[in-house]
């Protein structure tokens, strides 16, 4: 069973040599252990979704809406910028327009206002999104969550409890922060270079 994780391909196993700057096995001059965690995780880690999700049942909006806002209202100070940026999200994400993100938003606002705990709203997110839309809800909450510049505390805790109850992997919510940050940074830079 090892030798199979260390050697895939048995037909190959005569090519593999033992490579002396590393001290491990290797094919192809690549170290053997490091080749096949990258091929473990190209092959589980699911590309984000990039398509907008116009079929996705109403249900589900509200669901994610619901959990956008409760993120947006954890630091206690819900801004006119996390407003615009929850806005924008909703449109891009669903493919609503101003007026459907708005009543959208509102239905979700009663919603959440009316739960008694998050379950409700990640149970339906992780028993119906698939990972890709789970992580574009990530980079989504990531990016409401650092809108104002700010990372409170709440707002952290609070992320990773979510993603938790959606159960999305601390290395998946990590990627989408990341994501999140490396975009953040390339529209900085890119103000600074036009002023």
């Amino acid at each position: 069973m090892v030798r199979d994780l260390l050697a895939p391909g048995r037909k190959n196993a005569h090519k593999w040599t033992r490579d002396r700057t590393w001290g491990r096995h290797s094919h192809g001059g690549k170290p053997v252990m490091m080749e096949s965690i990258r091929q473990f995780f190209m092959a589980n880690m699911a590309e984000p979704a990039t398509e907008v999700d116009k079929d996705l049942p109403a249900d589900l909006r509200l669901a994610a809406c619901a959990l956008l806002l409760e993120l947006a209202y954890a630091d206690d100070d819900f801004t006119e910028v996390e407003r615009v940026h929850l806005e924008g999200a909703i449109r891009r994400q669903f493919g609503l327009d101003e007026e459907q993100s708005a009543e959208l938003i509102e239905l979700a606002e009663e919603q959440r206002a009316g739960a008694v705990d998050l379950w409700t709203f990640t149970n339906l997110v992780a028993e119906h999104y698939s990972l890709g839309q789970k992580m574009v809800l990530a980079e989504a909450m990531w990016g409401l969550v650092f809108s104002d510049g700010e990372l409170a505390s709440r707002e952290d805790y609070l992320m990773r409890k979510i993603s938790g109850l959606l159960r999305l992997e601390p290395g998946y919510l990590a990627e989408a922060k990341k994501r999140v940050e490396d975009h953040r940074s390339l529209d900085d830079g890119l103000k600074a270079a036009s002023e």
